[in-house]
């Protein structure tokens, strides 16, 4: 189960797009922690039936371009409970610190360079502007 994904995550490190990225590095990293697990329970799993065939199963949902598992493991579990750089000064009013927790780290800190430069007013104006446009559509 190495190689193809091998393969693939140098592929995807050349490509522009981040979304097989994701897909490759949240592959390594429920693979790193399967082999944890294997590594920490192996007594236990000696006894359980069919451990080896359950985990190339589950290994290959993660891995087939069809069904995507680690993307969707994801999407629906990981991103729901870990936020990196979820936290945003309590200076800001309500409605910007919504934005500003919807944004990268890196987003964010341009915004809050903006904002010091520029007042909060004209934060509140592009996000206004934001909006209105995003209704159009």
């Amino acid at each position: 189960m190495l190689l193809f994904p091998l393969y693939a995550s140098v592929r995807a490190i050349e490509t522009p797009s981040t979304l097989d990225d994701q897909q490759w590095l949240t592959y390594w990293i429920l693979y790193s922690f399967i082999t944890l697990f294997e590594l920490s329970c192996w007594q236990i799993l000696a006894w359980v039936p069919f451990w080896s065939y359950m985990k190339l199963l589950f290994c290959l949902w993660l891995v087939l371009p069809i069904f995507n598992g680690a993307a969707y493991i994801y999407d629906h579990f990981v991103r729901k409970y870990v936020k990196i750089g979820g936290t945003v000064s309590s200076s800001y009013p309500e409605s910007q610190r919504k934005v500003l927790l919807m944004m990268t780290p890196d987003a964010r800190r341009s915004v809050e360079y903006y904002i010091s430069k520029h007042g909060p007013e004209a934060f509140e104006r592009v996000v206004k502007a934001a909006e209105k446009e995003a209704r159009k559509r």
